[in-house]
């Protein structure tokens, strides 16, 4: 198999646009995610941020956790677990409104350092959403522009740790599902592994790599790309040694934003048949959905969202 795509944002301003941006289209279509190198957040605030997400959960989540598995009874556990993942989280929000301020064991420092990631992810977040306009053939912003709805974008963090499992073949660390969003990009821990995704009926492990960002692709892109990209199942395995940082940002429309594919990557004979492969919805119908339905695959999801498609409400909202 192919290895996994690794893109060097450094050269983009070069010589070597044309074939990163290649590298780009050919990841989006066929993987779903790839690995960003020189993307411009600077290392040393990606080493604080790591230092202080580790020290936290230490100081502030262990414990928790360790009283939740003995709660739940997940260090006996004999049979395959379907309903629980082995994961501490915590959730950050950042547009339309941020929460930090709100979350009460936070340090001063590890909300400062978070606020101004947040900033520069939204940033990298955009470039890479007008990347995927250019190599679709769509006008500048587009994708922005189909996310804004009347409040712009909605975008969080989920802040997770992956301690040491005594039972990684009976427990995941997160099962298996495609993200219901935009654009997702990770920060993940570069020691202790544990993501894959789903490619050719074959799990592959996301490489850790120093200082990179994982990028992946929602189920919103696959309805406005018509399909030409596509969200990709993945999951994480739980490890017996270590404990996995990972730092999962999410841009995703407005919650009243209206989803359909984009006209310009519609088929001329979809179109007069009226018979699109995709639907079209408000997200936040699509999220409640998706909320109950995260661990199981997501074409019956786009197929409950067509047979809401003659809905009153949704008619009212304009699309242009």
């Amino acid at each position: 198999m192919e290895s996994f795509p690794v893109i060097n944002m450094g050269n983009l301003n070069g010589e070597k646009r044309a074939i990163t941006m290649d590298k780009i289209k050919d990841a989006c279509e066929n993987w779903g995610f790839f690995e960003l190198v020189n993307h411009g957040i600077p290392p040393e605030m990606m080493d604080t941020i790591e230092r202080m997400t580790k020290g936290h959960y230490k100081k502030c989540m262990e414990q928790r956790f360790k009283e939740l598995v003995v709660s739940k009874g997940l260090e006996y556990v004999q049979k395959e677990v379907h309903d629980l993942d082995w994961e501490s989280t915590f959730h950050l929000k950042h547009l339309p409104e941020s929460n930090i301020s709100q979350i009460s064991d936070l340090d001063d420092d590890y909300r400062k350092v978070m606020k101004e990631f947040a900033v520069k992810l939204e940033k990298l977040a955009e470039q890479l959403l007008d990347l995927l306009c250019e190599n679709l053939g769509l006008e500048k912003g587009y994708l922005k522009k189909a996310f804004y709805g009347s409040n712009g974008p909605t975008f969080g963090t989920k802040v997770s740790n992956y301690p040491p499992c005594p039972k990684p073949d009976l427990i995941k660390g997160l099962r298996a599902h495609t993200d219901a969003g935009g654009i997702i990009l990770l920060f993940q821990d570069d020691k202790v592994s544990g993501l894959q995704l789903l490619k050719d009926g074959q799990w592959v492990d996301v490489p850790p790599m120093h200082h990179s960002i994982v990028v992946n692709l929602g189920d919103q892109l696959e309805v406005i790309t018509n399909g030409k990209y596509k969200s990709v199942l993945h999951r994480v395995v739980a490890q017996t040694d270590g404990n996995r940082m990972s730092i999962a940002s999410f841009y995703n429309p407005s919650t009243d934003a209206v989803i359909y594919p984009a006209p310009a990557l519609v088929e001329r004979e979809e179109e007069e048949a009226g018979k699109g492969t995709y639907p079209k919805f408000v997200f936040e119908d699509y999220m409640k959905l998706y909320a109950a339905l995260k661990f199981q695959a997501k074409e019956p999801r786009f197929e409950a969202m067509k047979a809401m498609e003659s809905s009153p409400n949704l008619g009212q909202i304009a699309t242009a």
